[in-house]
């Protein structure tokens, strides 16, 4: 196929033909990238980074007892962990308590 001088001289069929084409070709490189990348990195393709028989940290996915708990629902509780719950955000607005409220004795 000749090559036009502009892209918008294609028809629109040309124009997909050409999208699925450069698609192809890029998904291919994509490919041969990931193959050479694991083979440098000794890693599979799922992104595991190459650690091979590394440490977990000690603390990932261990159960730590509540710290906090909500004064209007005794049921709701937190350990102190990530992100302030909503209930305590909203509790302490309406309140105007501070964390140290919800502490458990």
């Amino acid at each position: 196929m000749a090559r036009p001088k502009s892209i918008a001289s294609l028809s629109i069929d040309a124009l997909v033909k050409l999208r699925n084409d450069i698609g192809d070709v890029l998904s291919q490189r994509a490919g041969d990238l990931r193959r050479q990348l694991s083979l440098l990195t000794g890693s599979d393709s799922r992104g595991r980074g190459g650690r091979r028989g590394g440490r977990r940290s000690a603390l990932k996915g261990r159960k730590v007892p509540a710290k906090y708990r909500s004064k209007k629902n005794p049921k709701l509780t937190w350990a102190g962990r990530g992100a302030t719950p909503r209930w305590m955000r909203d509790e302490m607005k309406s309140g105007k308590l501070k964390k140290e409220a919800f502490l458990i004795k």
